[in-house]
């Protein structure tokens, strides 16, 4: 995003849209959601801590658990991006049809599936 003059990495853009959509998550929810190890997410956060964008609390009842919360500097850049990957969106869709934008979505999706899924390659070779 830095080409757009934003001061976000691409990891810290899916963090923002899911804690956005859901804010108060605990760290072990919001590093399922993203797909992040614990660890790589708590220094993630860390940074994003540092830059503004969100706030960790504990929980009340229970101490070990952190909650995670937009800043409203951290609703803000995320609004930018949003016009920015709006923007990029455009661009790769500029000539293509609905079918293919179609079809390029599904098989993202399979290929996705395949990798949550964690098949083991059979063969290189084909």
């Amino acid at each position: 995003m830095d080409n757009y003059g934003l001061d976000i990495t691409k990891e810290q853009m899916v963090v923002l849209k899911v804690v956005n959509e859901q804010d108060g998550l605990n760290q072990n929810e919001l590093a399922s959601l993203t797909y992040r190890d614990k660890s790589s997410l708590a220094r993630l956060l860390a940074k994003m801590e540092k830059k503004g964008y969100l706030y960790r609390r504990q929980n009340e009842e229970d101490k070990r658990i952190n909650e995670v919360f937009l800043t409203p500097m951290g609703r803000d850049i995320f609004e930018e991006c949003k016009v920015v990957i709006k923007d990029i969106l455009q661009t790769m869709e500029q000539y293509l049809s609905e079918t293919e934008i179609r079809d390029t979505i599904r098989v993202l999706k399979q290929v996705h599936k395949n990798f949550k899924a964690k098949r083991p390659v059979n063969s290189l070779e084909e």
